[in-house]
């Protein structure tokens, strides 16, 4: 995946007053997306895509055959946010994590292993346990992460059938390219993925889903 030094603010114009014809300067963007995260909009707006996700579950596992979901990781079902916010909300890709003065440097803070769960994912993929629905993780973390990755998820509550993250010395120049084929991959294996659940369109894109649901994301923008 292409690393972005400086991430715009990925729902300037959403966040801004509907009427607004001009992009808000960097001081103002900051204080939008702190104030939207900060006042609980973010985790409702999150919790009413995840609603209904779960919603289409409920009914789909009744009959499907196999069935499974496929769940993204950052920003779907671990939090980055503290990284995020000590940079200004702007993604660092170089050095440590400093997460008193910052910089934090995106990989060094999810090496960390300490990103808390997004309490509305969390509970979709307990459900999903409860009703003998498969879970997969498809993350575009590249695979030095993985073993951080694993026990950040295992310490936040989370179970799953498979975790894919991008293998060694891979680049792809879209999420698409990585993460559709992996999902084919899935439904080689007989399984049924009635949705996916991710933050990024990039995330969703591609089919082998029977329905994919969107998550807010007022910081950065993948392709």
């Amino acid at each position: 995946m292409r690393h972005i030094r400086i991430l715009l603010i990925g729902c300037l114009i959403g966040l801004a007053h509907a009427q607004t014809t001009t992009v808000p300067n960097l001081v103002d963007a900051h204080r939008l997306v702190d104030e939207y995260v900060r006042s609980g909009r973010y985790d409702a707006d999150v919790a009413q895509v995840v609603t209904a996700a779960q919603a289409w579950m409920e009914e789909r596992a009744k009959t499907a055959v196999k069935p499974a979901i496929v769940l993204d990781i950052d920003e779907t079902s671990l939090s980055n946010w503290p990284a995020y916010r000590i940079n200004g909300w702007g993604r660092v890709v170089n050095g440590g994590c400093d997460l008193q003065q910052g910089p934090c440097e995106l990989r060094a803070w999810q090496a960390l292993g300490q990103s808390k769960a997004i309490p509305a994912t969390r509970a979709l993929a307990r459900r999903a346990r409860e009703l003998q629905v498969a879970i997969f993780f498809i993350s575009a973390r590249p695979a030095n992460l993985r073993e951080a990755t694993e026990r950040n998820l295992k310490e936040q509550g989370y179970e799953w059938t498979g975790l894919i993250v991008l293998p060694d010395g891979a680049q792809f120049a879209s999420a698409v390219d990585f993460k559709a084929p992996e999902r084919r991959k899935i439904a080689e294996q007989g399984y049924t993925i009635l949705l996916s659940l991710g933050d990024q369109e990039s995330d969703l894109k591609g089919a082998y889903s029977e329905r994919t649901f969107k998550l807010p994301n007022p910081v950065y923008y993948l392709p």
